[in-house]
């Protein structure tokens, strides 16, 4: 009978198993002989969630994985090698570790070919483009995954929605932020993206980022959460004494744009169909084309989004890729003059599931909506 660690090191070999059949799958598909991961989104997803972030944020990884028909061998410097042999749990995963000198240029690069065995045109990562094959390929989260960015979404809504509660009036930027920030690294988390701003500024600007500014109105926080490789993106706001009537006008607007947005996202449908009924929203919510004016989102995973797609690119490769059951999608509208909304859903077969709710904050409409911390309910 399997004890508690040896079911977690059972669930995660399955999805690690599993994940390198599918990389096969594409090396036999694209005729390559090997397939080298070197960016922090890549690996994470590979290896069931091995992070190895010396510098946060930065999208290559101090850990590479080489993937042959035959094996699995991953790749460090002298440096990272003893801490990651010892913690990453490699082993039970039946990948092999080896290490490169850090001061020698290229010397990851160089080994990898070796671990490789084939000549670099024949190599996905190196000599052949196969990033948006992987990104493709996680796309659909399996089991596993879908717990944890669901436990990460809630991780990262609390901390979101427990700083906006403890703000007063006439308080800093930075210390809403602080909290934000604090309760991540509490839970093993933290923010990839961590907006806060307040009162004009968040009026004037979409990414109104903490300057030290006191806010005595209106707060906008958003977050995009990082544990394990995965994100969850979420954005809340709080306000003293009610809302500005234009600021109200402008939420609304995005709300309008957000929920024909979500009703878009059903299993089948493609991403192009997603974005061009975002756009004919905004424009039937009288701002026709905002959707030019800032990011919009679209399917998060291991990255903050895995693509951006807009309604004018109807010949990317992403635009008939349809949504399936596992993907998770964050959507990002957003109306000059406070008006913005975000959550991160999961697409079910029985439709979305919001993941960034904690069942603490108040809604309308059956959506997030604004704290007004004067009386605690909705404005």
């Amino acid at each position: 009978m399997f004890g508690t660690t040896e079911l977690i090191h059972s669930s995660r070999r399955q999805e690690v198993d599993a994940k390198l059949a599918l990389l096969r799958t594409l090396l036999e598909r694209r005729g390559l002989n090997a397939a080298v991961l070197s960016g922090a989104d890549a690996v994470a997803w590979a290896t069931g969630g091995v992070t190895s972030a010396i510098e946060r944020g930065v999208p290559a990884s101090p850990l590479w994985l080489v993937v042959r028909s035959d094996s699995a061998a991953a790749l460090t410097t002298n440096v990272e090698r003893s801490r990651i042999d010892a913690e990453a749990g490699l082993r039970a995963l039946e990948i092999s570790l080896h290490a490169a000198p850090w001061y020698e240029p290229l010397s990851l690069e160089r080994a990898a070919l070796e671990l490789a065995g084939a000549p670099r045109a024949r190599v996905g990562g190196l000599g052949a483009d196969i990033d948006d094959d992987l990104v493709e390929l996680r796309l659909a989260l399996m089991p596993p995954e879908r717990e944890r960015i669901a436990a990460l979404a809630l991780d990262a809504t609390v901390a979101l929605e427990a700083a906006l509660r403890a703000w007063t009036p006439g308080e800093c930027d930075f210390e809403v932020q602080a909290r934000v920030s604090e309760q991540l690294e509490r839970v093993g988390a933290f923010g990839a993206c961590l907006i806060v701003g307040g009162d004009d500024r968040v009026e004037r600007f979409r990414h109104p980022l903490a300057v030290g500014a006191r806010m005595a109105r209106l707060v906008m926080a958003v977050v995009v959460a990082e544990r394990e490789g995965l994100h969850a993106a979420a954005t809340r706001f709080a306000c003293a004494d009610g809302l500005s009537p234009s600021v109200r006008t402008a939420r609304d607007a995005a709300l309008a744009v957000e929920a024909a947005t979500l009703e878009a996202c059903v299993p089948g449908a493609t991403y192009g169909d997603v974005v061009e009924t975002l756009a004919r929203a905004y424009a039937e919510a009288g701002h026709a084309g905002a959707w030019a004016d800032h990011y919009q989102g679209g399917p998060v995973g291991y990255r903050q989004r895995e693509f951006e797609l807009v309604p004018t690119q109807t010949d990317s490769r992403w635009f008939s890729v349809a949504l399936a059951d596992g993907h998770a999608v964050a959507w990002n509208p957003s109306v000059a003059g406070g008006g913005k909304a975000e959550d991160t859903y999961l697409v079910e077969p029985s439709g979305l599931r919001r993941l960034t709710d904690t069942g603490n904050w108040p809604l309308r409409d059956g959506r997030p909506a604004v704290l007004d911390v004067s009386s605690g309910e909705a404005a």
